[in-house]
This record gives C-alpha cells, structure tokens and sequence, in this order.
C-alpha cells in the first residue's frame, strides 16, 4: 500500500464502521447508545419499562410487609393493586407512545398520591404505638416503616418524568 493510500485509510471518518466519507458519523452502540439518549433526553421508552419494573417489585415487596401486619387496615391493599396498574402503564408506554403520554402519568400520579397518603398513615401509626412521639427513635425503628410509602413515590416519579421525555429512536 502507498504512503497516500495508507494515509486516506487513517483519516477520521474512514473505516470498517464508517465507510461513509469524512462527515459521516458512527452511531454509538450499547451503553454508549444508552448514555447519549439520556444526554439529549431521550429516555422515555426506557424509563417507562424501568417504572413497570419498580412498581411491579415494589408491589411485591409492600404485599409481604403489609401481610405480616395482617392487612389491618384496608388502606394496605391499595399500593398493592396500584402495583399491577402501574406495572401495565410503564409496560404500554414501552410499546406505545400514546399510553406513555395518557395512561402512565394517570397511574403514576395515583402511585404518589398512594405513597404520600401511606407516609401520612405510617406517621399516624407511630404516633399510636405506646409513648408515641416520646419515644421516636424506639417507635421509628419498631413500628411502621416511615419512610418506605416515599420510595413509592419515586417509582410514580419515574413514569411521571418518562411520560414527559422525549422518546428513543
């Protein structure tokens, strides 16, 4: 090969990826894809699948815990149905950009309000437990999980935050 060739060979835009000239561009792959749709906020589609998973997970997680407290009030069952319904809303915002825009952020804001409306019933439900507020750390740490209703809320702000991205190509 000729020094002129070897050198055409060498030049930005040329080569086994790119065949397309010096202002081609090389699409980035795998994380680099991933990354890059983030960046330009384009993340809508990921995000919403990451948003059936957290309430599927969630769902489950909020079920056994709230089972072990024999479901003493009928509030418990709530996040555990909202669980299935924002599942199926992140599952069609994947696959449709419609129910991303309709149906998601119906059930997501349904998810915070439930998670609010559960960190307001866990505070309640320290408040009840013997010495109340006297004994916070003691109450905190045996009672009611103060703070697990707020983790709900994130996953509702996750579908909510992928309902308003732009989509992925």
């Amino acid at each position: 090969m000729g020094t002129l060739a070897f050198l055409a060979a060498k030049r930005p835009g040329r080569g086994p990826l790119n065949r397309g000239g010096p202002l081609s561009v090389v699409e980035p792959r795998g994380i680099q894809r991933l990354v890059r749709n983030v960046e330009t906020g384009r993340f809508e589609r990921t995000l919403s699948g990451l948003t059936a998973a957290g309430a599927l997970v969630t769902a489950a997680e909020i079920y056994l815990e709230h089972d072990k407290a024999s479901f003493g009030n009928p509030w418990m069952w709530a996040p555990v149905a909202l669980g299935p319904i924002g599942a199926a809303a992140g599952i069609g915002g994947v696959f449709s950009a419609r129910l991303a825009h309709t149906a998601l952020p119906i059930a997501s804001a349904a998810i915070i309000a439930n998670g609010l409306q559960g960190t307001y019933l866990h505070l309640r439900g320290i408040a009840q437990r013997p010495g109340g507020f006297k004994e916070l750390r003691y109450n905190v740490e045996m009672g009611p999980p103060l703070l697990a209703p707020l983790l709900v809320t994130l996953v509702g702000g996750m579908g909510i935050l992928a309902s308003i991205l732009r989509r992925e190509p």
